[in-house]
């Protein structure tokens, strides 16, 4: 509990305390009017009459002042609302209720209510505390240092929002990483729970990219800074949860509309109560009495309280997986899933490309892979860094410098190298350039039927307006993407589908392997839109697309479609901004596990509304009725909010099914 959580429990314990010393002085052991209570006894055993006027005032006093000890602040609160404009609300109905129940003479149903109401106003605290654990937590893997390594081997401790790119920090055993960075020294197993939802340490070595916010284990790594603080994995992480309350979903926004008019209708209705049939009847006390209980069966904290607490809860266990979700409204939104499209590179696949084969119109290979690596030097696409680094094992040396380096956009790449044009793309760039003839290597292509054909993302290289050969590049599939796939299916979701810019054999292959069941091949980013609207055109309107991709081409693509995840360790940053869910370790894995999270926190959500509703409804009758008292209230106002807040509770026990993370968050 926090300070101020048990400074209130005390306050809830001294007031329940009085209330029982008073309840028992005062209650009538006789059975009549009222002489056979304590306090008469005590009055008339020193001697003075029980018919004294302080015998009528002192109980109501001693009463009201127990009643504001535990309710004082409730007092403030509901006059600083008045003060804004904001009158109806749980605090001014628990006031009304209040005075009512003191005007009609029923002083311990008033302490009463508000102390069971304070003590359920105290379990709902301690409730959204703990759903706020697994996200608050995140706020610990921020780091309060980097240690910064001067030109002459010196070491500085520097705020990490004050650290530059390129800077070389030191990171010794036990502390945080504090920016994103890439290490130059050192070797070392990192902790990466935190970011990832894995408990299993991961290596760092030389050339290794690490991720702030991870603990560094035994060895001490020196490493050069990449980015700057604020695009670091913990500065995104820590934007993504504290954005995350902003976006609310619509059974939220339903709530809060509802409790808008409810309360106003519901204090009409009270009023209406009290006055309507006493002025038929002329009992004005029991009509009174009525309306207080009525005042206080309808209080909607259960349904203001409990409804944002299990979306917070449903958030919270994603986030302790490594699932982070930028707001209530694309949890929700999860649960209603049919289609799910795929990424191919980086997403089902690993994303590790390498070079496989290299053809040449004049069999010097080796020309062919550094012509491409000087074009490609300057690029960050995954199969970039593989010619790169079939250049450097092939001829020893980093690629020649070139100029003017251009990315032209599902197609390749141009630059100017030795005074002349090298392009590095698809059959498309070579088209669009005039280079049409690609059958001069035919003759090394016996065999393998056509370039489509070779099992592999295909570069064709072109030099000085003249074809050279071409550079075959492979991925590997993820290994446990088939099974992630049908644990998806089972999940409900009733098409998987994956989109590539990939030729049609790589694509065929990979759908093959994963089970997916559609696929679409050689699509520019701008096709992939199109497929995504497509695919969405054929679903109802209650029905949503989900989206999963990592590159910067996917962008655009997971902003179109209903949900967009995006992969957050190797995915690009305009990737992560896009999307409305970022899982940070690439793992697919979590996919069938943010379903099962989103579909019970729904489930949950639905039956505290159903719960809530039913009862209040079937005990306002019963108070308009007269047959159910001010105790019967209590429980319709705190009992429901406590029954329903423990239920919200549920959606912190969602377990993730998955070999890698079977632990119940």
């Amino acid at each position: 509990m926090t300070s101020k959580q048990k400074k209130n429990l005390i306050r809830i314990i001294v007031s329940f305390v009085l209330f029982i010393i008073l309840a028992v002085i005062f209650h009538d052991f006789s059975g009549d009017s009222g002489d056979g209570s304590l306090f008469i006894g005590w009055i008339k055993g020193i001697g003075i009459s029980g018919n004294m006027p302080a015998t009528a005032w002192i109980e109501p006093v001693l009463y009201l002042a127990v009643y504001l000890i535990a309710g004082y602040d409730v007092l403030i609160r509901a006059g600083k609302n008045i003060a804004r404009g904001q009158v109806f609300d749980e605090n001014f109905l628990m006031i009304v209720a209040g005075i009512g129940a003191f005007v009609i003479g029923e002083y311990s149903e008033g302490v009463a209510v508000m102390i069971f109401y304070q003590t359920g106003e105290l379990f709902q605290s301690y409730a959204v505390g703990r759903s706020r654990q697994s996200i608050t937590a995140m706020m610990e893997i921020v780091p309060e240092f980097a240690s910064v390594v001067d030109d002459d081997g010196g070491i500085s401790e520097e705020d990490p929002e004050d650290v530059e790119p390129g800077t070389t920090i030191l990171i010794k055993p036990g502390e945080k990483v504090p920016i994103d960075c890439r290490v130059i020294e050192g070797d070392s197993y990192l902790d990466t729970s935190a970011l990832t939802g894995e408990s299993v340490p991961r290596h760092a070595g030389v050339g290794s990219e690490i991720l702030s916010g991870c603990i560094n284990g035994e060895g001490t790594l020196k490493c050069v800074t990449t980015k700057e603080y604020k695009d670091s994995a913990v500065s995104v992480i820590l934007e993504l949860v504290e954005n995350a309350g902003s976006r609310k979903s619509k059974t939220e926004k339903f709530i809060t509309r509802f409790a808008k008019y409810y309360t106003p209708v519901v204090t009409v209705g009270a009023l209406l109560l009290a006055v309507i049939p006493s002025l038929i009847t002329g009992n004005w006390m029991e009509w009174l009495r009525r309306a207080c209980t009525f005042l206080v069966i309808s209080c909607p904290c259960a349904l203001v309280v409990s409804v944002p607490l299990g979306f917070f809860g449903g958030i919270g266990a994603a986030a302790k997986l490594g699932i982070m979700i930028k707001g209530s409204n694309y949890l929700e939104a999860v649960s209603e899933a049919a289609v799910i499209a795929f990424d191919k590179t980086g997403t089902l696949t690993h994303g590790d490309f390498s070079v496989t084969n290299v053809f040449s119109t004049d069999g010097n290979e080796r020309r062919v892979l550094e012509l491409a690596a000087a074009a490609e030097q300057f690029s960050n696409h995954p199969i970039a860094g593989s010619i790169l680094k079939a250049c450097r094992e092939a001829s020893g040396a980093a690629p020649g410098s070139a100029e003017d380096a251009r990315n032209i956009t599902g197609k390749g790449v141009s630059a100017v190298y030795d005074g002349k044009t090298v392009l590095v793309g698809n059959t498309d760039l070579m088209k669009e350039s005039g280079i049409n003839d690609l059958s001069a290597i035919s003759r090394d292509l016996a065999g393998k039927g056509s370039f489509s054909d070779m099992g592999g993302t295909v570069c064709h290289v072109a030099y000085d307006g003249k074809y050279c050969g071409c550079i075959v590049i492979s991925d590997t599939v993820k290994e446990s993407a088939a099974e992630d796939i049908a644990a998806i299916r089972l999940e409900g979701v009733e098409k998987t589908v994956m989109l590539t810019g990939d030729n049609n054999k790589t694509a065929a292959a990979v759908a093959a392997r994963t089970g997916v069941d559609a696929y679409f091949s050689q699509l520019l980013p701008a096709d992939k839109v199109s497929r995504i609207e497509e695919l969405m055109g054929g679903l109802s309107q209650k029905q949503k697309l989900m989206f999963v991709g990592d590159g910067i081409n996917d962008a655009p693509v997971l902003i179109r479609s209903d949900i967009g995840i995006a992969m957050g360790k190797l995915g690009s940053d305009a990737a992560i901004e896009a999307a409305d869910i970022v899982i940070m370790d690439d793992d697919l894995g979590k996919i069938p596990a943010l379903l099962r999270i989103s579909g019970k926190t729904l489930k949950i959500v639905r039956e505290n509304i159903v719960f809530a509703l039913v009862v209040k409804f079937l005990i306002l009758i019963l108070g308009a009725l007269g047959i159910a008292g001010m105790w019967l209230a209590v429980f319709a106002d705190v009992g429901v909010a406590v029954l329903a807040i423990l239920n919200s509770m549920r959606t912190l026990k969602v377990k993730d099914k998955s070999l890698k993370t079977a632990e119940a968050v």
